[in-house]
């Protein structure tokens, strides 16, 4: 058997990447996808040699690869005509090679993982197209099955119909040809269609007339959804495929976000209500697309009376953000003050956006990063504004409101400013309303700020939506000179604006998060190299016991497709080694417990 790989092409959308280089020697964490796919390939006995079809820059591919691999030969079939063809013709002038032996046929533009290679070898049919259920990042050429992986439609970007996309198969680009299919069957099709319709197609048009006219067994080989694998045209390609291959859960946590492009990943890090919004919700969402898109946004003033309806408080009192971070920003930027104080660790996006020559900071000393109305008032003493996240975020460490009030009574009386993050308050297990986002409360204390995420509450992070809220209207109207006209989606609005209907249901998800927050947090006590911290989030610290390490957990977790927060690298936690988990619905909850305890038994 050998391996025949398509690597002519120049790889325009890479831009400058590939200004001098074929797409093949493009490299994915410190090395070139060419020497990726030959390592995998030569690692297996059954592969006797390499055909190569080179075309633009080939000089620099025979200079990296050289005559042989491992210890297989490397055959050399040039395309002269790369810039006016497609892979189809770099198929055609290798016909030749592709008939002497059963071919493992690839692109050189994909990155993939060993078990996708061993999958083909190790099937006993010959003919085997490999394909992989559709997700929403891919793109090009689809199937769909009949029985027993019978392939019955090659489908091309025209005829693609997302209304069907739960019955589609993406194919990888990725074949397994015997040699009596590739004599007798491809080769002659590949012959007659480059003659009838040129040299500009693609060699997957041949595929799709074999199996429309019953000429061959060709099946589908379909992959398991955790197997590692993409395609790379354009710089945001390159980007994921060196953060789905790379060993560093870090590069995931650098993108902030867009886990969307890895559909299999288990998302622990991040801090969002699984339980909402609902399906119903999501409908009318989806009923209103085309308008949301299309149209704009609501300026302020509209989105302050949405907002009002839904924390039941005077509008005027309210600022609507791109997020709680976009307000962040916004205040800390135009409000006064000598020393800001904040305990830590708490929210990094506080510290960042605060004056540091200005910043006084709380710590504690007890393992559960524990403190209370006490600590705070003492505290206060140092500062003229205080920042209190709460929960607190890593910590899950909660002051219930009568004694919060007890803070912020006293600071309002010696004119200080309090900023209460609210972003977790509905998390809470207790039967009193936390929330400090009431007409009384903000009337009678002026200097009290409110902010609340509503994307983590709420379930809905790409909104991008956060509120602000105090009754000092001179503050709002000041810090709502400091944003843009148009700072929220179409999507936030519409989400202030039916969320009234859902409410019911918005309660309920709170009551199975803090649910499966009791039940995972009894699950981690049971894991020998964790000590959970109590908390009132929907987010749990764990402390870390040797020899494990943040670090460990993290690797070993990504590799299992599972994100996690090392919280080693944030300010309060200097030498101390912690994990932050997510609490998500029972069957993820599961899976990671299941994934902790398999990491135990292996006993480093």
């Amino acid at each position: 058997m050998q391996a025949l790989i398509l690597a002519a092409g120049m790889g325009r959308r890479l831009g400058k990447i590939t200004e001098n280089k074929t797409k093949g020697m493009v490299e994915v964490n410190g090395k070139t996808l060419l020497a990726r796919s030959l390592d995998i390939l030569t690692s297996f006995d059954e592969i006797s040699r390499i055909v190569l079809v080179v075309g633009f820059a080939h000089e620099g591919v025979r200079k990296a690869i050289g005559n042989s691999w491992n210890g297989r030969k490397v055959i050399y079939v040039e395309n002269p005509d790369y810039d006016k063809t497609n892979n189809i013709y770099s198929l055609f002038l290798a016909k030749k090679e592709l008939c002497e032996e059963d071919t493992i046929l690839l692109e050189s533009d994909l990155i993939f993982e060993r078990s996708l290679i061993e999958r083909l070898i190790e099937d006993n049919q010959r003919n085997l197209v490999l394909v992989a259920k559709w997700k929403s990042w891919m793109e090009g050429t689809v199937i769909t099955l009949s029985d027993n992986n019978e392939i019955a439609q090659f489908i091309g970007k025209k005829g693609f119909d997302f209304r069907n996309s739960d019955k589609y198969y993406k194919t990888v680009n990725i074949y397994k040809f015997s040699k009596e299919f590739s004599s007798m069957i491809y080769a002659p099709f590949l012959e007659a269609y480059c003659h009838a319709f040129g040299l500009s197609e693609y060699y997957e048009n041949i595929l799709g007339i074999i199996t429309f006219i019953n000429k061959s067994d060709l099946l589908a080989a379909i992959i398991n959804d955790s197997a590692k694998w993409y395609e790379i045209d354009d710089h945001n390609d390159l980007d994921i495929a060196e953060t789905l291959f790379s060993e560093d859960s870090d590069n995931y946590l650098k993108r902030y976000g867009g886990f969307w492009r890895f559909t299999d990943l288990r998302d622990f890090c991040y801090l969002v209500n699984p339980y909402f919004p609902t399906q119903r919700m999501l409908k009318e969402f989806e009923i209103n697309m085309h308008k949301l898109i299309s149209e704009y946004p609501s300026t302020s003033r509209i989105q302050k009376k949405l907002a009002a309806d839904m924390f039941e408080c005077p509008p005027e009192y309210l600022l609507i953000g791109n997020g709680a971070s976009e307000l962040i920003t916004a205040l800390l930027s135009n409000i006064e003050y000598r020393k800001i104080g904040i305990p830590v660790p708490t929210f990094h996006e506080y510290i960042a956006r605060s004056d540091q020559s200005r910043v006084e900071f709380m710590t504690t000393d007890n393992p559960d990063f524990f403190y209370d109305e006490k600590s705070l008032i003492d505290f206060s003493e140092k500062v003229d504004t205080l920042i209190v996240v709460n929960p607190d975020n890593p910590t899950g460490n909660f002051i219930p409101k009568e004694s919060l009030l007890k803070v912020i009574k006293k600071m309002d009386s010696e004119g200080k400013t309090v900023i209460i993050d609210e972003s977790f308050v509905d998390f809470a297990d207790t039967s009193t309303n936390h929330t400090l986002i009431t007409p009384e409360i903000l009337e009678k204390y002026k200097k009290l700020i409110v902010i609340k995420s509503i994307g983590k509450s709420y379930g809905v992070p790409g909104c991008r939506l956060g509120v602000l809220a105090s009754a000092d209207v001179t503050l709002i109207e000041k810090v709502q000179k400091a944003m843009p006209v148009w700072n929220i989606s179409s999507f936030g609005e519409f989400f202030l604006q039916i969320f009234h209907k859902y409410k019911a249901d918005y309660i309920k998800s709170i009551e199975k998060i803090i649910l499966q927050r009791k039940k995972l947090f009894t699950d981690l006590i049971s894991i020998s190299f964790l000590k959970p911290v109590p908390s009132q989030a929907n987010y749990i610290l764990c402390k870390v016991i040797p020899p494990y390490t943040p670090e460990l957990i993290a690797k070993k977790a990504i590799d299992k497709n599972i994100l996690i927060k090392d919280c080693s690298d944030k300010k309060g936690f200097e030498n101390k080694k912690y994990i932050r988990v997510t609490v998500r619905d029972e069957k993820d909850n599961s899976y990671f417990v299941d994934f902790l305890k398999s990491l135990e038994k292996a006993k480093l």
